[in-house]
C-alpha cells in the first residue's frame, strides 16, 4: 500500500506531495495529521532550506475527502477534526522555512487554503484555485477569508467565497494568486528552480523577512517598524550579513549558513 504523504529530498529542498492521486489526493484524518507531523519534522530540520508542497498526479488537492471524513468524525469531535486541518496551516505558516505550492490541476476546498498558506504559488496551465465550501453550505476553514481579502481584495474575494467559482490559472496570474503559469510539462522544474533560488539565500533573512510581512496586516506602521528594527538588529549581528558583504566585495555568489 502506498503511503499518503511522499517527502523527497535533494540538496536544500524538501518536496511534500499528498499522494492520494485516485480521490485527486483528497484530504482524509491520516492524511492531514501526516502533512502537519511532516512539516514541524521539517522546519526543524536546519539542512532543509525550502519546501514545496505539492500534489501527485494532474491535481494539487480536491480538498477533504467528504466519504472517508464522515467515518474521521465518528472517531473524533468536529473541533478536534479541524484543530488537526489547522496544525498544517500554522506548520506552513509559523515555519522559518519559504513555502513554494506546485499547483496542478485543481486546488478545491481546503486544498486551495493550503496553496494559498505558502509563500509563493507557481501552477500550471490547467490548474485552478476554488474555495468551494459554500457550494455544499460550508464555509471556509482553512484560512480562506483570511488570504483571499489580503491578495487580492476584499470585494473580489467576497466574489470568489461567496460564489465559491474557480478561478483558473490565467485569472490566478493577472489578481496575483500566483507567480508563474507554465505548461504543466514545465511545472515541476519551474516550481524546484524557484525553491532552490530560496533555497541559496539567507536563511535568518528569509525567516524574518516572510514573519515581518504575515505580521503587517495587524498594527500600524509604528508596528512594523518596531517589527523590522528588531530583526535587523538581529541579522546584522549574524555571520550571513558578514558572508553577504565579503561575497559583494569579492564579487561571488554568496554561500549563507544561517548563522
Amino acid at each position: 500500500m502506498q503511503p499518503v504523504l511522499l517527502v523527497d529530498r535533494e540538496g536544500a529542498v524538501a518536496t511534500v506531495t499528498l499522494n492520494r492521486p485516485e480521490s485527486k489526493n483528497a484530504l482524509t484524518r491520516e492524511l492531514i495529521v501526516a502533512l502537519g507531523r511532516e512539516l514541524t519534522r521539517l522546519d526543524d530540520d536546519d539542512a532543509v532550506r525550502a519546501v514545496v508542497l505539492t500534489g501527485s498526479g494532474a491535481a494539487f488537492c480536491s480538498g477533504a475527502d467528504l466519504k472517508a471524513g464522515m467515518a474521521d468524525f465518528g472517531e473524533v469531535s468536529v473541533e478536534t477534526r479541524i484543530d488537526e486541518f489547522h496544525a498544517a496551516i500554522r506548520a506552513i505558516v509559523h515555519s522559518k522555512k519559504p513555502f513554494v505550492a506546485r499547483v496542478d490541476g485543481p486546488a478545491v476546498g481546503f486544498g486551495a487554503d493550503l496553496a494559498l498558506a505558502c509563500d509563493l504559488r507557481v501552477m500550471s496551465s490547467r490548474a485552478y484555485l476554488q474555495e468551494k465550501f459554500v457550494k455544499i453550505g460550508l464555509m471556509p476553514d482553512g484560512g480562506g477569508t483570511f488570504w483571499l481579502p489580503r491578495l487580492i481584495g476584499m470585494g473580489r474575494a467576497l466574489e470568489y467565497l461567496l460564489l465559491g467559482e474557480r478561478i483558473d490559472a490565467s485569472v490566478a496570474l493577472e489578481l496575483g494568486l500566483t507567480h508563474r503559469v507554465v505548461a504543466p510539462e514545465d511545472l515541476t522544474a519551474t516550481a524546484t528552480a524557484l525553491a532552490e533560488a530560496l533555497a541559496k539565500g539567507p536563511p535568518l533573512a528569509l525567516a524574518q523577512i516572510r514573519a515581518a510581512v504575515r505580521e503587517s496586516f495587524s498594527g500600524t506602521i509604528d508596528d512594523a517598524l518596531a517589527r523590522e528594527k528588531a530583526g535587523q538588529a538581529g541579522l546584522l549581528a549574524s555571520a550571513d550579513v558578514v558572508e553577504g558583504v565579503l561575497a559583494w566585495a569579492q564579487k561571488r555568489p554568496p554561500e549563507f549558513k544561517g548563522k
